[in-house]
């Protein structure tokens, strides 16, 4: 199976998981328990399924937001609710963004979760934390909720090869985004205000880029900046497909064109801005 099934299958389930991040009843449903404020609910939300851990375990998963940001949340937010608290607010929250946003929903769930769980239970957890305390979190009894679940562990599996791999770049946290930026067009403040990063920051890290030879003098990306880009994604997918190799091709096609179906709707309901700080592409958007 050739690593670009994993970016298809991505392309698909992302925003089926980012209803968590921007849909109403998920800003809701945080400050309902007690997270009053975007980033706390953000930050204890994602963290919740490794249980009450301190922010230095939080920088280091998460790995692209300032330290300092990660310190106004965790562990204070512990404090509003404990994490199985939060893990089944988030989880409910986003079924029903789904259920609102995709009204058919529960039959394209039930026809996806016998394959995605048979992939999510091929997956190593083997330096994948994000992705190992998310399938530990009890599979939801209601199918729209295990979809989601579903969905957001398989793109953790991803989420933590990306960050082996940019590790193994050589890039830090805020390098990440200056590189990202000039080698996407998103506009840096996108960026770096929603990661903490200050503009000094920011210079900084592009100077440490153009050390590189990976940035020319007016921020653009160089040729080896490009190489870099590229290889980054295409590590990251060879790194994602491992536990789709199980799936005959006509099994990953099918789960491809049933969660398309989900995507679509969420995607075009105006519910996810785009550009966004998650990378994630519009529906049909060029990648590069």
């Amino acid at each position: 199976m050739e690593s670009g099934a994993a970016r298809a299958v991505w392309r698909q389930l992302e925003p089926v998981h980012a209803v968590t991040y921007f849909a109403p009843e998920c800003r809701a449903a945080f400050s309902e328990v007690g997270l009053r404020g975007f980033w706390i609910g953000y930050f204890a939300g994602r963290a919740a399924p490794l249980g009450a851990v301190g922010p230095a375990v939080v920088t280091a998963a998460f790995f692209n937001f300032h330290p300092d940001m990660v310190r106004r949340a965790i562990p204070d937010a512990w404090g509003f609710a404990t994490p199985a608290t939060i893990v089944a607010a988030r989880t409910e929250a986003a079924a029903n963004a789904i259920g609102r946003l995709v009204p058919d929903v529960r039959d394209r769930a039930r026809s996806m979760l016998p394959t995605v769980r048979r992939v999510i239970d091929a997956g190593s957890p083997a330096g994948r934390p994000l992705f190992a305390a998310n399938r530990d979190v009890a599979p939801p009894g209601d199918e729209v909720a295990a979809i989601w679940q579903a969905a957001t562990t398989l793109r953790e599996h991803r989420g933590d090869g990306h960050v082996a791999v940019l590790t193994e770049a050589g890039l830090d946290g805020c390098g990440v985004h200056v590189l990202f930026a000039a080698t996407t067009g998103v506009e840096p403040e996108v960026l770096r205000s929603n990661r903490g990063w200050s503009t000094d920051d920011w210079d900084a890290a592009a100077d440490r880029l153009r050390e590189r030879g990976l940035l020319d003098p007016d921020g653009a990306a160089t040729a080896d900046g490009w190489r870099l880009h590229d290889e980054i994604e295409q590590r990251t997918d060879e790194l994602a497909v491992q536990p789709f190799r199980l799936l005959a091709d006509d099994e990953l096609e099918d789960l491809v064109r049933v969660a398309r179906g989900l995507a679509g709707p969420i995607a075009g309901s105006g519910d996810i801005p785009f550009p966004n700080p998650m990378g994630l592409p519009p529906p049909d958007g060029d990648e590069r």
